[in-house]
């Protein structure tokens, strides 16, 4: 993962000060890409700990088309939570409840949960039902009967729907190329705004994998993830840890493992994906910016 590693540099030593959104502040570049050869092993990041089981329960997620963090907070998974909290704060409902509060409330009330645990239509809707259209569906039978076409795309920004949306996808469009001997699937992925530390490598990671599902349901092997952003920024708040994370050398990648049977990608369940030989340096906490 020393393409990570060399990103945090070239921000740290080219970057902007910039004001931002969140009014944390950031250091910025505009426009960078990555490449990780799949075939090499998975890429998770190893500098620090990464928390695969949220990767894998917010991709399935994604795939079932579901905009509500109950599925994810009955899993543990946490990621989702600030921002359906921050609607919760401003509606008529709020008591003074704490973040902890509110997701045992998702947790424990369905009925709480269907009201006030909605994302608006955020990436799995849009994936499944963009104006109407199964983008993944209509993407995996592409590259099964089409294979050498250009047209492989999946795009999270719904203009028309941006508005309702409780985050803007950051990681909005995605496109899939199939090797001329027909045997290895790649994905390039565009990222309008990514938060270097505590975002991208869960974004890494996510697509490597997504790429993963697909290629295995269309009996092709992963290729190559290319990830490609826009504004690429590192947290002002998260400076000392950046600096921590590039103290420590990079360890040798784990792989992948998938369930053979599994040829659908509405099928695949957490227990059909295995992380093997996962070796890290320690986790390091951070802030998120809402």
């Amino acid at each position: 993962m020393k393409q990570y590693h060399a990103l945090l540099n070239e921000i740290l030593e080219k970057g902007t000060d910039r004001l931002d959104r969140t009014s944390t502040g950031t250091r910025s570049i505009f426009g960078y890409q990555m490449r990780f050869d799949l075939t090499k092993g998975f890429p998770l990041l190893t500098t620090k700990k990464v928390h695969f089981k949220s990767v894998v329960y917010e991709l399935l997620w994604f795939i079932t088309g579901s905009t509500n963090i109950r599925p994810l907070v009955l899993n543990n998974v946490r990621i989702w939570n600030e921002w359906p909290y921050e609607r919760f704060v401003k509606s008529d409902d709020y008591n003074n409840e704490s973040l902890d509060e509110y997701v045992e409330r998702i947790k424990n009330d369905q009925v709480f949960a269907d009201k006030h645990g909605n994302l608006g239509p955020v990436y799995g809707k849009q994936w499944r039902d963009f104006n109407g259209i199964d983008q993944l569906k209509q993407l995996i039978e592409g590259i099964r009967h089409n294979p050498f076409s250009r047209r492989h795309i999946i795009s999270a920004w719904n203009p028309a729907e941006l508005e309702n949306m409780a985050l803007p996808p950051c990681h909005m469009m995605m496109q899939f190329y199939v090797s001329s001997d027909r045997k290895q699937l790649s994905c390039q992925l565009y990222q309008r705004s990514a938060d270097v530390f505590l975002g991208v490598p869960f974004n890494i990671a996510s697509y490597a994998l997504f790429t993963h599902l697909i290629a295995q349901v269309c009996d092709l092997e992963a290729g190559e993830f290319v990830h490609t952003f826009g504004d690429v920024h590192i947290y002002n708040d998260h400076m000392e840890q950046v600096a921590l994370q590039l103290e420590r050398d990079p360890l040798p990648l784990a792989h992948l493992r998938l369930n053979p049977m599994i040829k659908d990608i509405e099928d695949f369940r957490f227990e059909d994906i295995e992380l093997l030989d996962y070796q890290s340096h320690p986790a390091i906490k951070a802030k998120v910016s809402v």
